[in-house]
């Protein structure tokens, strides 16, 4: 059977976490129907070992970097349009022919799925803070933060080859404009945020790296409104305690951010990009 869509995996350490995402991938579907290729870079646990299946190719590599991995296997693909997928993220084949029949309409470049959030064993702290920030942004996401997007053969030849870029989803959000890019709400990918405080503030400090990163490519981010979180609590869509919470753990990342040096992705309004 001719694929219908290839599907790039990047995978670094993810022994643990890619097995039941490519069940999850691949539950349903006709025997070669769906082209994967998962990437095991810069790997020093058995990721390629769980990945290996039927239906599905494993490439390892030495040379670290989701941007790279990405690369690497897309130049192994057999068919368009292409999905990229984080290794922790979780995407049914019913999301997938979804993503690739948008993918397949006139003047539709790129796209993505609506996330769904996994709040499994996250704590009470971040789990305030997950929501105002997940309300915040939520007006203006696009292909950036929920873990898969997809291009079609014109698109694919905008972005690729791929930068090597910290943000790869918030360069692929800024390669496309208006209706070029859109969201699927037929699609849904499931992603598991960070569990803990300390875990969310790491990921800020890779986010602003990857805004300052694509500022530099003249790429800026798009940025909130400094009474946007005002607006959400008159509204009652999250209760003064989830403002304070994310108040609070802003507060810690802007102290972090001064005191490593890094000003980057912090004024006084919120960037959306790579959330």
């Amino acid at each position: 059977m001719k694929p219908t869509v290839s599907v790039v995996i990047p995978a670094h350490n993810e022994e643990s976490t890619i097995a039941p995402v490519l069940d999850t991938l691949l539950a349903g579907t006709e025997p070669g129907e769906f082209d994967v290729v998962v990437v095991a870079n810069a790997c020093i646990d058995g990721t390629a070992a769980a990945a290996a299946r039927p239906g599905v190719r494993v490439l390892e590599t030495p040379r670290p970097g989701k941007a790279r991995a990405l690369v690497l296997g897309d130049a192994h693909c057999r068919a368009f349009p292409r999905v990229y997928q984080d290794a922790d993220v979780r995407l049914d084949a019913a999301s997938v022919r979804a993503l690739a029949a948008a993918a397949s309409r006139p003047g539709v470049l790129a796209c993505a799925p609506v996330p769904e959030w996994d709040l499994t064993g996250v704590g009470p702290v971040v789990r305030r803070v997950h929501r105002v920030h997940d309300r915040l942004i939520a007006p203006y996401r696009a292909l950036a933060g929920v873990g898969v997007y997809v291009l079609d053969e014109e698109g694919h030849r905008r972005v690729f080859p791929l930068p090597e870029v910290i943000s790869d989803d918030g360069y692929v959000e800024a390669s496309f404009s208006g209706g070029e890019r859109v969201v699927v709400p037929e699609a849904r990918s499931v992603v598991r945020p960070p569990r803990t405080v300390r875990a969310h503030l790491a990921r800020r400090v890779r986010v602003r790296r990857g805004n300052r990163q694509l500022a530099g490519l003249g790429l800026p981010a798009r940025s909130l409104r400094a009474s946007a979180l005002r607006d959400l609590v008159a509204a009652r869509e999250v209760s003064p305690l989830d403002a304070a919470c994310y108040l609070a753990v802003l507060a810690a990342d802007r102290f972090l951010t001064l005191v490593r040096g890094d000003r980057a992705g912090w004024g006084t309004d919120v960037s959306t990009r790579g959330a």
